[in-house]
């Protein structure tokens, strides 16, 4: 057991120098949430009241998309390099290891989303209250939409030029997430109850950390064979 931790930590401590050493697997992401987010109003008008109703939908759609954008480069440049095949053949459990680098992929996307979130979402005009809410949400499905996107990346990692394809596989199954995590802030609003979409929320998650370790790792082994 301690081979195997300290195996992930060192796995971790590698992705997260490679992306220190590579700002742009950062940055792309975050500038296109940005960029998508901050040019909605110019499409639909300045009505703060059309605003609010649409703001967390424009929220988490931009989020999801960026996530997506981000995929591809989860496990593509250890494939090509034999970092993959290496790790499948350790010894250690692979599925422990795609958990450590899904980690890595949503600390390096999915928490920068989450710094810039109140931002964009103060352009929108939603209030600090419902801004928590936001944030609480977006803590618990972004964390889903890396775990997701990590199954069908693996399935197409041996594919030149899969984006296509692994939009195809994805963007179906985070459709729940979207639905959920755009209608929690949409219930805070209104000032209904939120506990409801925060336990499907987290459920999901459960669900996806159980389960998306283990479909990627099968994944990858396909694709390496």
């Amino acid at each position: 057991m301690s081979g195997l931790s300290a195996a992930l930590i060192a796995l971790i401590r590698r992705d997260m120098r490679l992306v220190v050493r590579h700002p742009s697997d950062i940055a792309h992401p975050v500038m296109f949430f940005v960029i998508v987010v901050a040019l909605f109003p110019f499409g639909v008008g300045s009505d703060p009241l059309l605003l609010r109703t649409i703001g967390p939908g424009v929220i988490w759609v931009g989020a999801l998309l960026a996530t997506l954008l981000s995929l591809d480069a989860l496990f593509r440049s250890d494939f090509d390099d034999g970092t993959l095949e290496q790790m499948a053949l350790s010894g250690h459990p692979l599925t422990v290891l795609v958990l450590g680098k899904v980690f890595v992929h949503w600390c390096a996307t999915g928490l920068p989303l989450l710094v810039v979130t109140p931002l964009l979402a103060g352009l929108l005009g939603i209030t600090g209250e419902v801004q928590l809410t936001l944030l609480g949400a977006l803590a618990l499905g972004t964390p889903t939409l890396s775990l997701v996107g990590a199954v069908g990346t693996a399935l197409t990692v041996g594919i030149r030029r899969s984006g296509l394809l692994l939009t195809l596989l994805v963007l179906p199954l985070y459709v729940p997430v979207l639905i959920f995590g755009a209608s929690v802030v949409l219930a805070a609003e209104a000032g209904l109850p939120t506990v409801g979409h925060f336990y499907i929320l987290g459920a999901m998650m459960i669900l996806a950390l159980a389960l998306a370790p283990l479909a990627t790792s099968a994944a990858l082994r396909i694709s390496l064979n």
